[in-house]
């Protein structure tokens, strides 16, 4: 029976597969309907580079007749998905928020390792989503394609540089998205948008091409709970020759793990990572109530630091140094057309030294070693996401703030790329203002399976996930 107008577009990807089984509906009428949220949610917040509305019914229609002879192309089959425009995707150009590419310049023929994996389980692709240019900072805008605006409130920013994505498994626009996280690019977004995101162990989920961002660069889920990431998990952490850093596949099924206890993980609870950060009082507040839910289901809460130093200067040297590298090809007359800011970092990149970069790889792999011990002791760590909630739309940093760069408002993200563990941020409530609040949840290296199932204890409970924004 074909479900109510817009009541497609608001199901988990698992319980639209599930329904594609049943015969409940079709994957043509859930795309439909996610093809109409997704032109609402670029009018409202300009969340998408391009809608490929009819190659998606097209695809929906091949997936349909799939699953009426019984032999869905896998678990994926006919749900809609969207695509951060930094991975590539056959058939479209992948034009990363810049002026300086252009779709003439290649043949836009092969997908990236995630993406692919996805087209073989039959996905639909809906388009792709928005990104600052080069995925450089976190927000969404760009010289290219403008400022991504917030699904709570379209004046105030995203996130980034997922923040196309996150956008539109808010709004609807499908319910997995595609992200990639240097800094907290999934994170980020994913809390001040309400949604969840994964930033999984670095390798996990394989990338190609290599990223100018080193071993910083992850791709990872964006969806509506931890169920669905886990389901997502199990499609694109299939193996890629063409990523040469990729782990040996996990031992057994995501999705299977979020079964497991929680009964017993012993958790940390860092208010501030024990810097001086300032944390919002709403914010401190909804954290708060969600480690008592952990501590509810059976958890040990303890609340420590982990003992370690912000980072922020080696990971500036390696990120700017990423930037510096992203943009040498260019021409001079190219170099006009970028972001200021990306200009700025790139300037201060390459007057580094070798030796610079290498004390910044020692003292990533200094703080590695800190948190390794550290997992030794306790299973889970557990912060904001993000100290504040979202601020104005278009700038880099938050108004009167005093910050100069975006590491500034976002210290407890970044230090997880240097290190390349799995770290989630799940939606446990709402400001004020009704925006957003993120809880970030961190394992040990390897231990995504743990994150997912920490992170989907709390939804069942009833601790994570927030009202979605109107219109969603």
């Amino acid at each position: 029976m074909t479900q109510g107008p817009t009541r497609l577009s608001a199901l988990t990807a698992t319980r639209l597969a599930a329904g594609y089984a049943a015969g409940d509906f079709s994957p043509v009428e859930a795309v439909r309907e996610v093809l109409q949220r997704a032109e609402a949610a670029q009018a409202a917040v300009n969340a998408f580079v391009r809608i490929d509305g009819e190659e998606a019914l097209a695809q929906a229609a091949a997936s349909a007749e799939r699953w009426r002879r019984g032999e869905p192309a896998g678990p994926l089959d006919g749900v809609p998905v969207t695509v951060k425009d930094l991975l590539l995707t056959r058939g479209a150009p992948t034009l990363r928020g810049s002026r300086t590419v252009r779709p003439g310049d290649a043949a836009w023929d092969e997908d990236a390792p995630a993406v692919a994996r996805l087209r073989e389980s039959g996905a639909v692709f809906v388009g792709k989503t928005t990104t600052p240019e080069f995925g450089w900072k976190g927000v969404t805008d760009s010289p290219r394609h403008g400022v991504t605006g917030n699904p709570y409130d379209p004046g105030r920013t995203a996130g980034g540089s997922s923040g196309g994505s996150a956008a539109a498994v808010a709004l609807g626009a499908g319910p997995l998205s595609l992200g990639t996280d240097g800094g907290g690019s999934v994170r980020i977004p994913a809390s001040f948008c309400g949604i969840f995101g994964l930033k999984a162990t670095y390798g996990r989920v394989p990338l190609y091409p290599a990223s100018p961002f080193g071993t910083l660069a992850h791709v990872g889920p964006m969806t509506r709970d931890a169920a669905d990431a886990a389901l997502l998990m199990d499609v694109i952490c299939g193996p890629d020759w063409r990523d040469w850093t990729q782990l040996a596949p996990a031992p057994g099924s995501f999705r299977a793990a979020l079964a497991g206890p929680v009964d017993g993980l012993r958790v940390a609870y860092s208010p501030s990572l024990g810097w001086d950060v300032p944390v919002a009082p709403d914010v401190a507040a909804a954290v708060r109530r969600a480690v008592d839910a952990l501590a509810g289901l059976g958890a040990v809460v303890e609340e420590i630091d982990p003992g370690v130093a912000d980072p922020v200067e080696a990971f500036h040297t390696l990120w700017f140094s990423g930037a510096a590298r992203v943009v040498q090809p260019l021409s001079a007359a190219d170099r006009e057309l970028l972001d200021p800011g990306l200009r700025e970092i790139c300037d201060q990149g390459a007057r580094y030294s070798a030796l610079d970069y290498l004390a910044a790889v020692d003292a990533r792999a200094a703080l590695g070693r800190a948190m390794g011990r550290f997992h030794s002791v306790y299973d889970l760590l557990v912060t904001p996401t993000e100290p504040i909630t979202a601020f104005a739309a278009g700038v880099e940093v938050p108004p009167g703030s005093g910050h100069t760069r975006w590491t500034g408002w976002t210290p407890f993200t970044y230090p997880f790329n240097l290190t390349q563990q799995p770290a989630a941020t799940v939606p446990c409530g709402l400001d004020g203002d009704g925006l957003p609040i993120g809880v970030q949840l961190i394992g040990a290296r390897h231990a995504d399976a743990l994150v997912l199932r920490a992170a989907h204890a709390l939804y069942e409970a009833g601790a994570g996930g927030v009202p979605g924004p109107a219109g969603g």
